[in-house]
């Protein structure tokens, strides 16, 4: 009999987190197994243990992005570009699968993140789906899932400090259309601002501005290129922090303004941070954390402002900003944003740290 695995479960919001034992899951046809290597302790992790999402199908085994080598295959498999997946590759995988790719949202509006039959690892997947999480110490790939080999000259723990925040920063600023020379606010300072800021920069940003908290994260932003940044506790008047990027816009306000802090009372005050005609993406707002109050007269209408929301990541996303994460890493050093690494029997720890803003981001390291 084979020897069990061993997995952090969140038995359901705000219970302890318990590591259980489970049998090592085989793949299904066209399926893989990984031997896990590092897993990331995010954000939605954060919301899934305070109960903040809908339809959660608890007991869950979380970790939605992670990296592994490839331990078992049930047929042949290979990548986007035809390259056959090999047993001990190093690999990470688009965490979500069951797209439909045939519904309306899917053909129709070409809006795949909002396709009813979307299914998110570590989010949407219980204990009865399987090991579909990376908080264990072996994860099964389902038949569909696809896996992405990390470049040989990109580390794993680059990658993890990328995390979930790469692709759907690289979103948001796709989003955003952002044009050579503009000039980029991002209110948030976590691991989605962050790469959003990144990739602005990448993107042809003349200038890019952080407003956020705490100053370890504004430092790594400052070290990963943001131009300039804001610390909340420097700024605590919503007016001073519009006054303060508005100085340095020509007094008219950036041509781009992007959310990434999860907190509704940062969308009227981005508005305010905003350029006439310029455009605001909302990618922060994740969960349904209350109502703020907006004029729509003065801060949308007259303003000519365009708002836009951003809702995940598709496949592309994040294999075009993996692809440039490789590029840049040299001299960007994405492991910086890693904060901590835990062992699996520590993840409650790591899940604390994270809550606690102790960290820009925690990292679960199996193998």
């Amino acid at each position: 009999m084979a020897e069990p695995i061993r997995a952090a479960v969140m038995t359901a919001p705000g219970a302890p987190i318990e590591i259980r034992e489970f049998p090592p899951p085989r793949p299904a046809p066209g399926g893989a197994v990984l031997e896990t290597m590092l897993s990331e302790v995010c954000g939605t992790d954060v919301h899934l243990h305070r109960g903040h999402l809908a339809g959660v199908p608890y007991p869950i085994i979380p970790g939605h992005v992670s990296c592994g080598r490839v331990l078992e295959t049930a047929g042949a498999l290979a990548d986007v570009e035809g390259r056959p997946i090999r047993t001990g590759q190093v690999v990470t995988f688009y965490d979500v699968f069951g797209t439909c790719g045939a519904c309306w949202h899917c053909l129709v509006a070409r809006a795949a993140t909002r396709c009813p039959h979307r299914r998110v690892y570590g989010i949407t997947t219980g204990l009865a789906d399987g090991i579909l999480g990376g908080w264990a110490e072996r994860i099964e790939l389902r038949p569909g899932v696809r896996i992405v080999p990390l470049p040989e000259d990109l580390e794993p723990m680059a990658f993890m400090g990328g995390g979930c925040g790469l692709a759907t920063g690289f979103h948001a600023v796709e989003r955003a259309g952002i044009a050579l020379g503009d000039a980029v606010v991002v209110q948030g300072s976590g691991p989605v601002g962050v790469n959003a800021a990144v990739f602005a920069s990448l993107a042809g940003a003349l200038s890019v501005l952080m407003v956020g908290a705490p100053a370890a994260r504004l430092e790594a932003a400052r070290e990963m290129g943001v131009d300039d940044t804001l610390d909340l506790a420097d700024a605590p008047a919503p007016d001073d922090r519009v006054a303060w990027v508005r100085a340095r816009t020509g007094g008219r306000g950036a041509d781009v303004v992007i959310e990434a802090t999860g907190h509704p009372q940062a969308v009227p005050e981005g508005l305010e941070m905003l350029r006439d005609a310029g455009r605001y993406v909302v990618v922060g707002q994740y969960t349904d954390a209350g109502d703020a109050l907006l004029n729509p007269h003065r801060q949308i209408n007259r303003r000519h402002a365009t708002i836009l929301g951003c809702w995940g990541y598709e496949f592309t996303h994040l294999y075009r900003s993996l692809a440039l994460m490789a590029r840049h890493q040299p001299r960007l050093g994405w492991q910086r944003l890693v904060s901590r690494e835990y062992p699996l029997e520590r993840a409650g720890e790591a899940l604390a740290a994270m809550a606690g803003l102790e960290v820009m981001k925690a990292v679960i390291r199996v193998a």
